[in-house]
């Protein structure tokens, strides 16, 4: 092989550039798509919470109490 042959099997400086580019593109969607994961984890985990939980009986008429109301009967 000659020296030429070589040289143009080594990417060129533009390209060493469009890869470093492609490289913190890929980098910065990765991150995205693992804080998106995460913040869908979170609400997904609240929701659950939410469903779970239970309601007290009494809150309607704490609320009415609290408002000067009378309380159902």
């Amino acid at each position: 092989m000659t020296a030429a042959t070589l040289h143009l099997a080594s990417p060129t400086r533009f390209e060493r550039l469009l890869l470093k580019v492609v490289d913190a593109l890929t980098a910065y969607i990765a991150h995205r798509r693992e804080q998106r994961t995460q913040r869908r984890e979170i609400a997904l985990d609240l929701l659950r919470e939410q469903q779970a939980r239970r309601h007290d009986p009494r809150a309607l008429d704490v609320a009415l109490l609290s408002l000067g109301s009378r309380p159902r009967r």
